[in-house]
């Protein structure tokens, strides 16, 4: 997995954490690329396998330098620093949230708030003012840790939108390393983001990044669109902007996939046990493959009432077509995602007891994760990729 943005496209001029437009003299090159983002992979732990993490990981490994994000661990109290490992030439520092913390910034405002308002769900937004100061003081205190292991020359790169005010905060404490920002999801059109009681606020803080990126021109229209429109900013040129008081950047850099890594792993899954095994299960049909989180932006429940329907209208395709989903959990203490799931444990249920043969169950839903191997062996084996988002950023799936 890449990004199309390399690091050394962030802007070598350094700002003044105050709102001006002064500049001081561009930096040397950078010695160390310091990526942040709500999840981190690798070190002591289990690596994560996501779009965001695989897309980062060669970058970092390229450049050296640091990863620093949530450990995945609720604690008692705050951490006073973040726990440092190394692997190679990176060094990851995981920091442990309180269950305060993490109920009001993750579960709370950043994916019960701007994760649905972001996948154009306005009717799924549950905005508590709680729960933004909790994504406020978890983005401070991500600063406060993050400052002291900044270097001369380091460029910092935050990840999505769990994170849009951090830039914001390392300015407050008088960083002034060049900043860059990546969101993962789509941006809405602004008519869409002035639904948020603090959008204002939350704009201000991204543009104190110098370089702001999205992985579609669309969600880049949004942006620039708000900018201009709601906060009195302008365009200046190509992709730079003035926006309170600051110039920034701001265009669209798509993540593509590592497509050699993808076919050696899944040519490496040919004769696997689990391959056989499949194989063996499916007696010569069919197999359509769909492989998603389990999230109600993925269009799950849709995509299972559309598979029942198939069998409604062509009777023909009975005992001959077997629909593998793979969604693994997230997000599991978050109202909404307990519903999805139960929804379409009961579709999933409802199709198989109406269709299923002694020798045939047409719809093979799996609730657990595989790794990176035997997941794109199972896309080599299928005969049809099932994709239907409702809303996304890039689908990496898709092009996998």
């Amino acid at each position: 997995m890449r990004l199309s943005l390399s690091p050394t496209q962030l802007p070598r001029r350094r700002f003044a954490a105050t709102p001006t437009l002064r500049s001081s003299p561009a930096p040397a090159l950078a010695q160390r690329l310091v990526v942040v983002s709500n999840r981190i992979a690798g070190g002591a732990g289990a690596a994560m396998s996501g779009g965001l993490a695989v897309a980062i990981q060669a970058a970092l490994k390229a450049n050296g330098g640091i990863w620093f994000g949530w450990s995945g661990e609720i604690a008692e109290s705050p951490a006073p620093a973040p726990i440092l490992s190394r692997q190679g030439n990176v060094t990851y520092a995981k920091l442990d949230l309180q269950r305060l913390d993490y109920d009001g910034y993750y579960n709370g405002f950043a994916n019960r708030v701007l994760w649905p308002l972001f996948h154009y769900r306005p009717d799924l937004v549950d905005f508590r003012r709680e729960d933004l100061a909790g994504y406020r003081r978890v983005n401070a205190q991500f600063a406060a840790q993050l400052a002291p292991l900044l270097q001369p020359g380091d460029l910092v790169w935050i990840h999505d939108y769990h994170l849009m005010t951090l830039g914001e905060e390392l300015r407050a404490l008088g960083v002034e390393h060049p900043i860059g920002f990546f969101l993962h999801t789509p941006f809405p059109p602004s008519e869409l983001f002035r639904m948020l009681p603090n959008h204002a606020a939350l704009m201000r803080a991204l543009c104190a990044c110098d370089l702001v990126g999205f992985q579609t021109d669309s969600d880049l229209d949004g942006f620039r669109s708000y900018i201009e429109r709601e906060a009195g900013g302008r365009a200046v040129g190509g992709d730079r902007l003035v926006a309170f008081g600051r110039r920034l950047r701001a265009a669209a850099f798509p993540i593509g996939i590592d497509v050699d890594t993808v076919t050696d792993q899944a040519s490496q899954s040919v004769g696997t046990r689990h391959m056989a095994r499949l194989h063996e299960s499916l007696r010569e049909r069919k197999l359509m493959l769909g492989v998603d989180r389990l999230d109600y932006s993925k269009g799950l429940l849709a995509r299972f009432i559309a598979f029942g329907r198939l069998f409604e209208r062509f009777a023909d395709t009975r005992g001959r077509l077997t629909f593998l989903q793979i969604a693994p959990p997230t997000r599991s203490e978050v109202p909404e995602y307990l519903n999805i799931r139960r929804s379409l444990e009961a579709e999933a249920g409802h199709i198989n007891g109406r269709f299923a043969e002694f020798d045939w169950t047409p719809l093979r839903y799996l609730n657990r994760s595989f790794n990176r191997r035997t997941l794109f062996g199972l896309m080599r084996a299928a005969q049809i990729g099932l994709v239907t988002p409702l809303r996304d950023g890039v689908n990496l799936v898709a092009k996998e």
